[in-house]
């Protein structure tokens, strides 16, 4: 028995060596059939790998750069000198140099909001909407505040269908008892310009509804009355 069982331990050791030798002249085939593939596999994989470390590393670079300019020149901006702010001065980059020269970074996209707004107090309201259509933030206030400024380039041009859109998406996107009723009585009342007065009413429900200790409580109720007012009269 004991010689039985040597015997075929003997053979399964043999059987596992013959498949392990069986697999390594196959892999040996292969790399000398497909080594200049494989190489060439290989080097572009080293390439993406360094590559994506110098992009990470150019971006780290291009964002500290930007957020250094950035707060060179909002001392500008928040003055009120919304021309200086937007070109430059004193050897500072102006707000649109940067977001166009480091558009890509946080830094340089927040740079595109502030400069679409200073356009706008400027009166420039196409290059504003442009700005703020480019802008793309994750903050739901900032992403609030581009909607509303876009509703407001709207408002100024008399569409105010598509304004009170806007103001209605920017009050979706951020919930905040100060700042969401000021878009809600926004859209309320482009709505109303624009002759839809159910969807008015729905605006200033809304306010009645989720903001009652709001200072925009009293003119919605306001508000709601005139549009009942203006229902009840025959047509």
């Amino acid at each position: 028995m004991a010689v039985a069982s040597r015997t075929a331990t003997s053979k399964r050791k043999a059987l596992r060596e013959d498949t392990v030798v069986t697999l390594y002249a196959r892999w040996l085939d292969f790399y000398h059939r497909y080594r200049k593939q494989l190489y060439a596999g290989l080097a572009a994989i080293a390439v993406a790998i360094f590559g994506i470390i110098g992009y990470s590393y150019y971006q780290r670079q291009q964002e500290q750069r930007a957020q250094q300019l950035l707060g060179e020149v909002l001392p500008l901006y928040e003055q009120g000198k919304y021309r200086e702010a937007l070109d430059g001065a004193d050897g500072r980059s102006g707000l649109l140099a940067l977001a166009r020269d480091y558009g890509s970074t946080d830094a340089g996209n927040l740079a595109r909001f502030y400069a679409a707004d200073a356009l706008y107090r400027l009166g420039e309201y196409d290059r504003a909407l442009e700005l703020w259509q480019a802008f793309d933030s994750d903050d739901p206030m900032l992403a609030a505040a581009a909607l509303a400024g876009q509703a407001a380039v709207y408002e100024n041009k008399g569409e105010h269908e598509r304004a009170a859109e806007l103001y209605r998406r920017a009050a979706d996107r951020y919930d905040n008892p100060v700042v969401t009723p000021q878009y809600l009585l926004r859209a309320g009342r482009n709505y109303e310009l624009a002759g839809n007065l159910e969807a008015a009413r729905r605006m200033y429900e809304a306010i009645r509804e989720r903001y009652p200790e709001s200072a925009q409580a009293t003119e919605a109720e306001i508000a709601l009355a005139r549009i009942a007012a203006r229902a009840a009269q025959p047509s």
